[in-house]
């Protein structure tokens, strides 16, 4: 299986979102940011967790994932 990585910019996310496109979103702040705010549906995947959630999270190996994290400033 190959792994593919490609770079969009949030007009192509809008697209996804408003197409409804069958995908998952991954939020990877820490917790406190993503419960403060984060895009409708994502879900939340803190870096430090990853190894530990990704499998529970992101069973489906061949989904469509898109990883996002918030500028902060």
């Amino acid at each position: 299986m190959e792994t593919q990585l490609r770079t969009i910019d949030r007009n192509e996310l809008k697209q996804k979102i408003d197409r409804k496109d069958n995908f998952r979103l991954m939020e990877t702040l820490a917790p406190e940011y993503y419960n403060h705010s984060h895009l409708p549906g994502a879900v939340n995947l803190p870096p430090d967790k990853v190894r530990e959630l990704a499998p529970q999270l992101l069973p489906d190996k061949n989904a469509d994932i898109v990883v996002y994290c918030a500028k902060l400033t």
